[in-house]
């Protein structure tokens, strides 16, 4: 397990971290790939949509402009007070303190739920997709992004000691291990030779399915 999958130290991280945010992140997760992502989804005008570890609000933004029923869950204040400024607290977007693996929320309360660059903290991404699947409603797609796992063999062992990188093949184990059907991924990257991103679609099975 890397050093930031545990969620004081994340939290810690970010605290510091939340302060530059927007102006690192588009090196390596800009609106083209963000934009990208997104057309992955069939999101409607009134879908109820989850941004799980919204973060500074990034990808929010993304999502209201497919969707005024937009909410954020993210684990460190900091970055919720960097949402709050640029969205508001309460409006457009009901924001939520919260962890990924416990999500405060009812069982299938949204239409499509979005994670991006929140997997790579959690401690059991397995248990965290779980909570994902259980909250959208049967039938409902969830995407995630994460980081792509480095080609390089160095490279690999300094992404295993900071935090959760992996391949398709991998993404393919816990999304099914987590009881998601029709699994697809796409690989983003803002520009030849900066760090991949791989966003994985897949679909909460209904009940004719007969996921358990």
């Amino acid at each position: 397990m890397g050093v930031l999958e545990n969620k004081s130290r994340a939290r810690t991280f970010y605290k510091y971290l939340s302060k530059v945010y927007d102006r690192v992140n588009p090196f390596v997760w800009n609106e083209a790939m963000r934009d990208e992502a997104l057309a992955m989804l069939d999101i409607d005008a009134d879908d109820r949509v989850l941004d799980v570890g919204c973060g500074t609000g990034f990808g929010t933004e993304g999502l209201l402009e497919h969707t005024e029923h937009v909410y954020g869950l993210d684990q460190s204040p900091h970055q919720l007070q960097q949402a709050w400024k640029k969205l508001g607290k309460h409006d457009p977007v009901a924001f939520h303190f919260g962890d990924a693996e416990r999500l405060p929320f009812k069982d299938g309360s949204f239409d499509v739920v979005w994670s991006s660059g929140s997997i790579e903290y959690w401690p059991n991404p397995v248990t965290g997709l779980r909570e994902l699947r259980r909250i959208v409603e049967p039938g409902g797609q969830v995407l995630v992004v994460g980081p792509d796992y480095p080609n390089s063999a160095v490279f690999q062992k300094i992404a295993d000691a900071i935090m959760l990188f992996y391949d398709e093949d991998e993404a393919d184990r816990m999304f099914d291990e987590a009881g998601f059907v029709d699994v697809e991924h796409r690989v983003l990257q803002a520009k030849p030779g900066s760090p991949r991103a791989i966003a994985t679609v897949a679909r909460a099975p209904d009940q004719r399915e007969g996921a358990d």
